[in-house]
C-alpha cells in the first residue's frame, strides 16, 4: 500500500515539475537595452517548489517499509 501511494505521489510530483517548469519558462519577458537582451521571469515558482516537495515525500513513502 505504501509503495502504491509513494509511486503515485512521485509521478504526480514529476508531472507537476515538468508542467509548472514549462509554464514558468513561458512566463518570461525580454527587452533590449543598448543591444543586450535582458530576460525577466514573471512566473510563479511556488508550484514548482510544491511539486518538488510532493516528489520527495512520495519517494520517502515509497522507500519506507
Amino acid at each position: 500500500m505504501n509503495r502504491t501511494i509513494g509511486g503515485i505521489l512521485s509521478i504526480a510530483g514529476i508531472i507537476g515539475i515538468i508542467f509548472f517548469g514549462f509554464q514558468y519558462l513561458q512566463d518570461s519577458e525580454s527587452f533590449s537595452i543598448f543591444g543586450a537582451d535582458i530576460a525577466v521571469s514573471t512566473g510563479d515558482y511556488v508550484p514548482i517548489l510544491v511539486s518538488v516537495i510532493v516528489l520527495v515525500v512520495g519517494l520517502f513513502i515509497y522507500r519506507s517499509k
